[in-house]
């Protein structure tokens, strides 16, 4: 059972990132943007059973829940925590391939894709990740790349406003005539 070390704001004031003492992952990714995708995970599953989380988001030692914004921190934290640290290490999971890109963008030739996903594991990816989120590349559409936000960037004001005008400004290193499109 995992033990929670910290409870972290995010730059989004809807979501909170709960730091565990050990991992419940194994470096794998889990993103639950509603309850269907949750069906088959029993922690991501109880957590939506939870009145106004939106999103669940995991990976190693950090989970990130992102509420509808009607509910107060302080009530949430004290529903969340017990099936938290009630659930079970993950630790045999495989990696849900496309957690990071979309099966087109894994399937593409097209070496601006390889540079790009490259550029935002190396210097993207992991600051998300200490905000409680991740970014996931939906495909290339002639010179529009399409992202999605994942976990606590999800519904984050600055992941739409600054952090894709970053992103945008890296890919631009690769391909000027890229521009990048949040989906």
């Amino acid at each position: 059972m995992p033990k929670i070390k910290e409870i972290e704001r995010t730059p989004n004031p809807d979501a909170m990132r709960f730091v565990l003492g050990e991992p419940l992952t194994n470096g794998v990714t889990r993103s639950f943007e509603n309850s269907g995708e949750a069906e088959q995970d029993e922690l991501a599953k109880t957590l939506f059973s939870i009145d106004h989380v939106i999103n669940v988001y995991y990976v190693d030692k950090y989970i990130t829940v992102t509420q509808d914004g009607k509910a107060v921190w302080s009530e949430l934290l004290r529903k969340l925590a017990p099936p938290i640290r009630e659930a079970t290490p993950q630790l045999e999971l495989t990696e849900d391939e496309e957690v990071h890109a979309s099966r087109e963008v894994q399937d593409s030739d097209d070496p601006r894709l390889i540079q790009i996903n490259q550029l935002l594991d190396e210097q993207v990816r992991p600051y998300l990740l200490a905000d409680g989120g991740g970014l996931k590349i939906v495909g290339l559409d002639g010179n529009r790349l399409k992202v999605h936000y994942q976990g606590a960037c999800g519904t984050c004001p600055t992941a739409t406003s600054g952090t894709l005008y970053a992103i945008e400004s890296m890919v631009k290193r690769i391909d000027p005539e890229i521009q990048v499109i949040s989906v």
